[in-house]
């Protein structure tokens, strides 16, 4: 076979019926299986999937071929979001690691495989290299028989258990839960009501084309949540990506809440509300705004390239508060060592039941503390040779100015980002997961922003 299988940020991820087939699929379980094996012989491997057109038989495929290696492997009983996959490893004690079958916040067209260490979090990048070199040439023979079962339950339940429940229950609050045909669809919608929310669910059945919506947590495809919002009256909406590990809100003023800011009232929440502490660990391209919280609160605040695999890592470590990314992938370590968007909405709801205010008073208030920023973010879907050339140039990037702000320091551990004064930056990468260039920009005010991401454009496309 001559497809070569690389892992990006976050697992292989490719378009269903080119590269994302069965054989390949089975290659990529079978090297899983040969290395699990190895290392923990007879060990348990927990299975999960999305709502992706056909996950649920791609992860039956990957298996029986992971039990082929005498691994005991079991598969959910149903699609289920990425956190709950992880966190039903991290307290299986037996469990050896997991495989997802989802592609996340891809468009509908693609579906990906990810790989989950035994703790339940992001397979390293030693790990999925060690993967990359065992993939075979040809698909496996061996099959093997594996066990169905509930990983959901469990793990809802514990979602229930913490939150203030009561709290929640007297405040009366009515939200918008949009899951945006992915995997979350129903589970938050069912623990909220549990606890007295009145919701309205959107985009809530099997859709393998998403309805034409691309899964990501973040304008314009929120949109109609903002909508929803504002014709009823509700108090907010929460919204999850297609594997339920991102989340994006919306406040009752119809006003897109960030994760960016979705990531700084949570760690306030946790100290302040909730008696935590802890390193707060974020990626390249989030908001300075965590950083000033940080410094408010007297906690460190440690950075690192983008990717939950960096942040993993550093949870690992230990003494990690919280860990977030501008994507919306939000993680709380003593849950388990992974996003999880459906927690993070019950945390805002908690919060805002707490606090007797909504998300807007929540940012107001949070601005009052660290200052407000504004955030952009382009991506630009280039022609092969125009990335690629990109890419080339990008050591050697140096513009003394940016759109008429001085250039300060520069970091270059993922991509390349322009530190420019009163906090502003600017970042352009190629992404880990889609063929294209993210551009990312920070300022004080929104009309700077719009100036440093069409600069950034302009040196995208005409890096020479």
């Amino acid at each position: 076979m001559s497809s070569s299988i690389r892992f990006g940020t976050d697992g292989w991820r490719a378009v269903i019926g080119d590269e994302f087939t069965y054989d390949n699929v089975r290659r990529v379980a079978d090297a899983a299986g040969r290395a699990w094996a190895a290392e923990h012989p007879g060990g348990v491997v927990l299975v999960g999937y999305d709502t992706r057109f056909e996950a649920g038989s791609f992860a039956a495929a990957a298996s029986e071929v992971l039990a082929s290696h005498g691994l005991s492997v079991r598969l959910s009983d149903r699609y289920l979001p990425t956190p709950a996959l992880c966190w039903s490893v991290a307290h299986t004690d037996e469990a050896i690691g997991g495989v997802m079958l989802t592609a996340s916040h891809n468009p509908s067209e693609y579906l990906g495989l990810k790989l989950r260490m035994a703790d339940g979090g992001a397979s390293p990048v030693a790990f999925t290299d060690r993967i990359e070199d065992l993939i075979a040439d040809r698909p496996p023979v061996g099959r093997g028989p594996f066990a169905t079962v509930d990983l959901v339950g469990p793990y809802l339940d514990t979602l229930r258990g913490a939150v203030d429940a009561e709290a929640i229950r007297t405040a009366g609050l009515r939200v918008v839960v949009d899951p945006l045909f992915g995997a979350g669809q129903s589970y938050l919608v069912g623990v909220l009501r549990d606890m007295g929310v009145e919701v309205t669910e959107l985009h809530a059945e099997r859709n393998p084309g998403f309805g034409g919506l691309h899964p990501e947590p973040i304008p314009p495809w929120t949109d109609e949540a903002r909508d929803a919002v504002l014709e009823g009256g509700y108090h907010a909406a929460f919204i999850t990506d297609g594997d339920a590990d991102r989340i994006g809100a919306i406040d009752e003023n119809g006003e897109f809440v960030s994760p960016h800011r979705i990531i700084a009232l949570l760690a306030r929440h946790l100290v302040e509300d909730k008696g935590a502490s802890g390193r707060i660990v974020k990626t390249l391209s989030t908001s300075v705004v965590v950083d000033r919280l940080a410094n408010r609160l007297g906690l460190e605040c440690v950075t690192t390239p983008v990717g939950f695999k960096w942040i993993y890592e550093e949870m690992v470590a230990g003494d990690v508060l919280i860990g977030g990314e501008e994507s919306g992938g939000i993680g709380i370590p003593s849950h388990v060592r992974e996003r999880d968007g459906l927690l993070m909405a019950l945390l805002l709801a908690e919060m805002m039941a707490q606090h007797k205010m909504g998300l807007a008073g929540l940012v107001e208030d949070l601005f009052a503390l660290t200052g407000p920023m504004e955030y952009g973010r382009i991506d630009v879907r280039l022609e092969p040779a125009v990335r690629d050339a990109f890419v080339a140039s990008m050591p050697a990037l140096a513009p003394s100015t940016i759109a008429g702000l001085e250039v300060g320091d520069v970091i270059r551990i993922d991509g390349v980002k322009f530190l420019l004064p009163d906090d502003a930056w600017l970042l352009l990468r190629a992404s880990g997961t889609e063929p294209l260039v993210r551009i990312y920009a920070e300022a004080s005010s929104a009309g700077v922003v719009d100036d440093l991401l069409a600069a950034g454009r302009a040196l995208v496309e005409s890096p020479a």
